[in-house]
């Protein structure tokens, strides 16, 4: 799967003929360093008859530079109280763009370092990367898995131009991962075809994965989980998988991260099925899940030392029938807590709530366990900070340990941006039982757009009905959990899915060994 990855190569030589046109990305044309000297006259030119150069992309035939042909793609000004290092990646993937659109197959990426932001380089490259993404269906039917011949990047100094390109391809290998898999329609990445993707994945690879299919074992280990694969399960092709994933780094361990995906490969709101358009776009519902395999994908890559990771994929299809969940049932968890299902479109928390308990229950035999949760979970959450930007919210003990303010701060570093939201008693009392029947009450029957607190309330609902509420800081083995809600930062739909929070992860617990 690796193999699809963009074919990348650097060049110290911004005039190499290798390539057939260059994309220049830049603030502008004044500081450009001396190496690119040949670029700044031709742009001087242009400005003096179009003032409009740095705020649109151009392309400009300049003879003598590869292919005669020279897109500029302004990052604008990045100097600003708002500004921030995505700045590089929107003005690469446009320049990229244009560059397609321009004919060019062998582009040459020019983006050079900035003096405030120390890894634009590497994000401008991935901005490129992730426009050159050729969705899995394509892949699988075309002469070429890639939308160019190769992508050039300009470095001055070879030894770390060949650092940057490893990287990269190790980031963007997990990103298509992730692409692949949250990306792709409901029949092409339904459970089954995702355990069959992951297994190809990691063949002979340091991550180990395990699938569980049995029927017996999911209802077993998994009772909320399996409540919401019922009428899923009637058809084979859509029948729920759970897979496993562990990877563990040399030398003694010093952290575990333990994550659960929500796989949701397509939410028809169940008994509760999503009327007024608003289905459309639900294959999207497993991305947190495909983040989980993306970035297993980067420790296979980049083998990270004294780390070992635990994850999860609950993949399940929300299917209506006539043997689908519904509201009003009483549900017991893993956790032997009785549930009563509020909402059958609040199906993202039930499917991850049995597989927290079980990573609850193996956390205390690792290193410096931290708990995750990663899900399109909500769509509050994009109401509440606009699409864009994952948030993350911290029980007692992560708050403590400040992680999701470290994840933030990572976050920042690649543009893999966050919010952070807190937990509060609130969030707790709202799925206190209503009645002696139930113990806790999984979602109330609106939308999460119309409910106060509509994104913090699921993550106490994930904390109660896995009882990490006994693991608090209040207790003699706290544990520290954050739930990520993805449902903003995942990508748009119509599109292409971002990755996030790949990037992030990855910037805090393998490029920052935080």
């Amino acid at each position: 799967m690796s193999a699809c990855v963009q074919p990348i190569e650097c060049t110290t030589d911004c005039k190499d003929q290798n390539f057939d046109g260059i994309v220049l990305v830049a603030e502008g044309y004044d500081n450009l360093p001396k190496e690119l000297a040949c670029l700044k006259e031709p742009l001087e030119d242009y400005s003096a008859v179009d003032s409009g150069l740095g705020e649109q992309v151009v392309v400009l035939k300049v003879p003598g530079l590869p292919g005669n042909r020279l897109v500029f793609a302004s990052t604008g000004p990045v100097n600003r109280d708002y500004d921030d290092i995505r700045r590089f990646s929107d003005a690469a993937g446009n320049g990229i763009k244009r560059a397609l659109k321009a004919g060019l197959q062998r582009p040459l990426l020019v983006c050079p370092s900035h003096n405030v932001y120390e890894k634009s380089t590497l994000v401008g490259l991935l901005g490129a990367l992730q426009a050159l993404y050729l969705p899995l269906e394509l892949r699988e039917v075309k002469p070429s898995p890639h939308k160019v011949a190769v992508l050039g990047v300009w470095m001055a100094d070879r030894k770390q131009g060949k650092d940057l390109v490893d990287l990269a391809t190790a980031l963007e290998s997990g990103r298509l991962v992730c692409r692949d898999i949250g990306g792709s329609d409901p029949e092409r990445m339904a459970a089954p075809r995702v355990a069959e993707y992951v297994e190809v994945l990691f063949k002979d690879s340091p991550v180990k994965a395990t699938v569980v299919s049995d029927l017996k074992v999911l209802e077993k280990e998994y009772p909320c989980l399996a409540a919401v694969n019922r009428c899923a399960n009637d058809v084979p092709r859509h029948q729920a998988r759970v897979i496993n994933l562990q990877y563990c780094g040399e030398g003694p361990i010093k952290r575990t991260l333990m994550l659960v995906g929500k796989g949701i490969t397509y939410d028809t709101g169940g008994a509760d099925i999503k009327a007024g358009g608003v289905m459309a776009g639900m294959h999207r519902d497993k991305c947190g899940a495909a983040a989980v395999a993306g970035f297993f994908e980067v420790l296979a890559k980049l083998k990270p030392k004294h780390l070992k990771v635990v994850g999860t994929m609950a993949m399940v299809r929300n299917s209506v029938g006539s043997d689908c969940y519904v509201a009003d049932e009483l549900i017991v968890s893993r956790a032997g807590r009785r549930v009563r299902v509020g909402n059958t479109d609040a199906e993202g928390r039930m499917v991850m709530v049995d597989l927290l308990c079980e990573m609850k229950e193996k956390a205390g035999k690792e290193v410096n366990p931290q708990l995750f949760t990663i899900a399109t979970l909500t769509g509050h959450a994009i109401r509440a900070m606009g699409p864009n930007y994952s948030i993350i919210m911290d029980n007692g003990a992560a708050h403590r340990a400040e992680t999701a303010q470290k994840m933030q701060k990572a976050g920042d570093v690649l543009g893999d941006v966050f919010e952070v939201s807190r937990i509060r008693r609130e969030d707790y009392e709202f799925h206190h039982g209503k009645s002696e029947y139930e113990e806790i009450l999984q979602a109330n029957n609106l939308p999460s757009t119309l409910t106060p607190r509509g994104h913090q309330t699921p993550s106490a609902f994930l904390i109660m009905a896995s009882g990490l509420d006994k693991h608090g800081v209040d207790s003699e083995k706290p544990l520290p959990y954050s739930h990520i809600d993805i449902a903003g930062s995942s990508g748009p739909f119509p599109g292409v899915p971002t990755g996030s929070p790949i990037l992030a992860m990855v910037s805090s617990y393998i490029l920052g060994q935080d």
